[in-house]
């Protein structure tokens, strides 16, 4: 994380070189971003940037702490009552991350290069992260419960089919950069989910 020294900067200065970074890390993998490239854009010298920072890896891991605060406070659906079905909520979190992504895009790059990036500080950093998807296995579960969901349900399953779709999405902006499609996806794929595809 930043020294003391980063948060005695004026406002200006702090932005400039997180959005520097930004840039840097939404353009590059990792392990292929360039240090010489986020000081030239920050407008700083190298040795400034030593003092801000210990290197590459302190630097990114607060760009993703700045962005994960910013993501968790648009990621839990607050208009919803509280006994809201796991498809109503998922569909929610959905619609908002695409509203965010929108506002967002390089920060949407940055976690996409971050699925693509095979070096080791990346898999042991990824190997750290909480289980974001831990609070929809548990809406699932409830709604098992409630009677909502079948019981015989395999809930990993179906998170896993979620995250795999959500990968597609993620590639798929990467490459093309359109959202358009997104949703209308999401929504055809809780349908499926629902009501399930064989004529019984």
């Amino acid at each position: 994380m930043p020294t003391e020294t980063f948060f005695n900067l004026s406002e200006a200065k702090q932005k400039r070189i997180f959005e520097a970074a930004v840039k840097e890390f939404a353009a590059r993998r990792y392990s292929e971003a360039s240090i010489n490239q986020i000081v030239k854009e920050a407008q700083i010298s190298r040795g400034s940037f030593y003092q801000y920072f210990n290197g590459k890896e302190d630097l990114y891991l607060y760009v993703l702490t700045e962005i994960g605060k910013e993501k968790m406070a648009i990621a839990l659906p607050r208009q919803l009552p509280e006994d809201a079905d796991f498809f109503s909520v998922y569909l929610s979190m959905v619609r908002d991350i695409v509203a965010w992504t929108r506002k967002r895009p390089l920060y949407t790059r940055i976690g996409m290069l971050m699925e693509l990036d095979d070096s080791e500080f990346i898999a042991k950093l990824t190997s750290r992260f909480p289980d974001t998807w831990a609070g929809l296995r548990a809406l699932l579960e409830r709604d098992k419960k409630l009677g909502r969901i079948r019981p015989d349900v395999n809930s990993d399953l179906v998170i896993q089919i979620l995250y795999n779709q959500n990968l597609h999405f993620q590639k798929t902006l990467f490459r093309q950069g359109n959202l358009d499609d997104m949703l209308p996806q999401v929504e055809e794929l809780i349908k499926v989910l629902k009501e399930g595809i064989a004529l019984v």
